[in-house]
């Protein structure tokens, strides 16, 4: 049986290619918010972190409703980092709006979300954004037709529709020369294309789990999507869970999504996407079932993490004094409710009951977690992100990852000396809309590890990159991971202006005058090779003599203020990032200088 009233898409696309602004205009459109109501820009992207950095992290569901049809409508995120939200979301959605830039054409993540939706089998509907910027639009056309045979899209998928859209001036149209009026012709190819949800309403229930929220008031609420039956509020049912096992529980209570609110419902048919509330084990991927009658539902294989990083409890001479959370115990718990929620993430004990190892797919992924806990007032320090290195088939394999870089004509070279220098191999080399070039590149994950910071350097902040997963591949070689050591505090105590300037003469600083350190923490980059050890506190010692130009004042060069990802970029093997509510600061593992010797030159003896 069909549900003609229902339609269910998520929106795909490449980061800043603009999802959330389009979902804006969908809601406005369709008078979700009063006429007075003051509304944020880019509403879907509600958490603190999103709106910092103009960038979806988690999926988001909403609904409209046009011309008798209920459109439910998740917003999914566009880095690749996050990649798992959206192999998730997909199970719940029968269609796909790709989004994709007029100017920038297909990216990296256009490439990766659409083999996801390809391969589930959804039906996708091409948007092509930004009309109003101008680009050679047959150009991309021809891209997405391209990449489309690449990824072996079967007849049906590759006769799709394409919209032209400014979802920022809130027009869609079906002729590139003819800008529209509103989002009509946009929503009318939902309900013409997309197919609708299909299902037995009378027979036994099935409702699959697919995301999992938190409200203060009634605790944990599952995200789930009705394939079959019927489910009523207050009703008994069996929840079948992904690792086989099985347990009564009780709907409580039953939301559906209106605009951007949850409103109760007594009960939801085939097709409907619900939060349900009552169940205390929820996981995603679980089934509720119909009591008595389990019949689980396979779940969306999620791809494996790529990269790996250590989280251990603060043990720095500084631990404790800006924190609340600073045990192991509340670290291990943080750490394995976040497993709860986030399928592409994975936790591992370690040896040390102190010492936690937390997979997931990228720096931008761990990093987002990392702040996260620091503003829930965790304090703890993580190591250098590791890539996760398999055996397939006897031959030892890396993470390999497809890398746009544009930029001016002028960089060209600087850039491929780089990326030839760290193991890439570039692919394509083209002319972009915007007068500069297109480089595509396959590059192992762990030579990627702070490129980003020496590629916005070498193109005097011109340069812009992109990544994905692109699969496993033999090593690739050892490669020198960084040119540069650095300039480490020789004691505890107050930096002054007197040892900073003596010590910037020869290194990049991190800290200025007045900033409490301790012996073994890393004030700054040193212009050699080797890690130097100053004493950033020396103090001028005072006498009665003068002499001329020896009370000049001193001139300090301004710090280099480091954000949580270039700290995870510049630190070694043998350093640690200390994560605190209030600071972020870069230490050795091992503080004493003279271990340190001990292990250095113990180690080359051996």
């Amino acid at each position: 049986m069909e549900r003609k009233d229902v339609r269910n898409i998520a929106i795909i696309a490449h980061v800043d290619h603009g999802k959330t602004t389009l979902v804006d205009q969908l809601l406005k459109q369709n008078k979700i918010f009063r006429e007075n109501e003051h509304v944020e820009e880019r509403v879907m992207d509600s958490g603190d972190l999103e709106r910092e950095r103009g960038i979806t992290i988690l999926a988001k569901n909403t609904s409209v409703h046009y011309k008798g049809v209920k459109i439910n409508i998740i917003d999914t995120p566009g880095h690749a980092d996050f990649g798992g939200e959206v192999e998730r979301i997909l199970s719940m959605v029968d269609g796909v709006l790709l989004l994709i830039d007029a100017v920038e054409g297909c990216m990296p993540q256009t490439r990766y979300v659409l083999k996801k939706a390809l391969g589930l089998n959804k039906k996708p509907i091409v948007v092509i954004n930004k009309i109003d910027r101008g680009g050679d639009v047959n150009r991309v056309i021809d891209q997405v037709i391209d990449l489309f045979i690449e990824l072996g899209a079967n007849d049906d998928q590759i006769d799709f529709t394409t919209v032209y859209a400014s979802a920022k001036q809130g027009w869609a149209s079906l002729d590139p020369a003819s800008p529209g009026q509103d989002m009509t012709p946009l929503l009318d190819t939902v309900i013409k294309d997309i197919p609708c949800p299909e299902g037995e309403p009378g027979e036994g229930l099935q409702a699959i789990i697919c995301n999992l929220d938190y409200d203060d008031y009634v605790g944990k609420i599952g995200i789930a999507r009705v394939v079959r039956g019927k489910i009523n509020e207050g009703q008994p049912s069996t929840v079948c869970h992904t690792d086989g096992s099985t347990s009564t529980e009780r709907i409580l209570r039953l939301y559906q999504f209106e605009g951007l609110k949850r409103v109760e419902s007594e009960s939801a048919s085939v097709g409907d996407i619900i939060a349900v509330n009552g169940p205390e084990n929820l996981g995603i991927g679980d089934t509720i079932c119909t009591y008595n009658m389990p019949d689980p539902l396979p779940f969306v294989k999620i791809d494996e993490p790529t990269l790996s990083m250590l989280f251990m409890v603060n043990d720095s001479p500084f631990a404790g004094k800006e924190g609340k959370f600073l045990t192991s115990r509340h670290l291990r718990a943080r750490l394995f409710k976040e497993v709860q929620t986030n399928v592409s993430m994975r936790v591992e004990e370690t040896d040390s009951s102190d010492c936690f190892k937390v997979y997931g797919r990228g720096e931008l992924h761990l990093s987002v977690l990392i702040e996260t806990m620091r503003r829930e007032g965790f304090e703890f320090q993580v190591s250098r992100p590791e890539v996760i290195i398999k055996e397939i088939d006897g031959v030892k394999c890396e993470p390999i990852e497809r890398l746009v870089v544009e930029v001016p004509a002028e960089y060209v070279g600087a850039v491929m000396n780089k990326v030839g220098a760290r193991k890439g191999e570039l692919k394509e080399m083209y002319p972009d809309e915007r007068g500069g070039t297109r480089l595509e590149f396959t590059i192992p994950s762990r030579c990627l590890i702070g490129y980003r910071s020496e590629m916005l350097t070498d193109t005097r902040g011109f340069g812009v990159m992109t990544h994905t997963f692109e699969c496993y591949a033999p090593y690739r070689g050892d490669v020198r991971e960084r040119a540069r050591g650095s300039l480490v505090a020789w004691e505890d105590g107050v930096t002054t202006a007197y040892g900073l300037f003596n010590a910037q003469e020869r290194a990049t600083l991190f800290l200025g005058a007045g900033v409490p350190v301790y012996g073994g923490e890393i004030v700054g980059e040193n212009s050699r090779e080797d890690d130097l050890v100053v004493n950033v506190c020396k103090k001028k010692q005072l006498t009665n003599n003068r002499a001329a130009g020896s009370e000049d004042a001193l001139r300090l060069t301004p710090p280099v203020v480091m954000s949580l990802e270039q700290c995870l970029e510049f630190i070694g093997a043998d350093e640690l990032v200390e994560v605190t509510p209030k600071s972020i600061r870069l230490r050795k593992v091992v503080l004493s200088r003279e271990q340190r010797l001990k292990l250095k030159y113990g180690s080359k003896q051996q």
